[in-house]
């Protein structure tokens, strides 16, 4: 693979822009290759079923999916990028309107949606998005023929009955007392009201307080 690289770089075919222009001399280029030489690489790669072009397709959903959709791309040809556009000062059907822009201008706009380097898109989680999560899991079940979760034994009987401190210390604590984040229980530090100031915890850092989130 490294050896490819490199004579794709001596033919002339790999072209450098921004930072990277440097690596258009050969020298620069063997250096950065290399350290990757001390790697034993091992690259599996098998003829797709499609073809390139249904894997460029897929890939093309999750590195790319950014400023624009593909179903918004009406044309492109000399006269530069013709897509539509949503225009939330109208209402109904006159909300989208078509524009055609240069290529190098529709390019520009396209990478000012590009995050800069060190930052990421969260990817669409489909049926597990935190939105319909809970509604679309108990669909899929359906379908599935699934058995639903077993309810939670640790209730308070619905008449009353039983040991009213043995059902309240084994009932789970609401959902206000428990990280949205890990799910384990909070404790009530301090309280105090909206705008004031937190009294000192000096004393209380130096104390290590055990949470059990299992």
């Amino acid at each position: 693979m490294l050896a490819a690289l490199a004579e794709a770089h001596r033919a002339g075919r790999l072209a450098f822009f921004g930072r990277l222009t440097a690596l258009a001399c050969a020298r620069a280029f063997a250096a950065v290759l290399a350290p990757l030489k001390k790697t034993k690489w091992f690259v599996y790669a098998k003829r797709p079923f499609a073809g390139p072009d249904a894997v460029l397709t897929y890939l093309s959903r999750y590195t790319h999916r950014v400023a624009i959709s593909n179903r918004r791309l009406v044309a492109c040809d000399d006269e530069g990028v013709r897509f539509r556009w949503k225009d939330y000062r109208a209402d109904g059907h006159a909300r989208w309107k078509t524009m055609t822009l240069p290529v190098a201008e529709f390019i520009r706009r396209f990478l000012l949606h590009v995050l800069p380097f060190g930052f990421h898109r969260i990817r669409h989680y489909g049926f597990l998005a935190n939105g319909q999560r809970r509604t679309a899991v108990d669909h899929a079940r359906v379908l599935l023929a699934a058995k639903p979760e077993a309810p939670d034994d640790r209730t308070v009987p619905a008449d009353g009955s039983g040991d009213a401190a043995a059902s309240s210390a084994d009932a789970a604590p609401p959902k206000a007392h428990r990280c949205p984040c890990c799910g384990g229980v909070m404790i009530v530090v301090e309280t105090f009201r909206r705008g004031g100031v937190p009294a000192s915890r000096t004393a209380a850092a130096a104390s290590v307080i055990g949470i059990d989130s299992s």
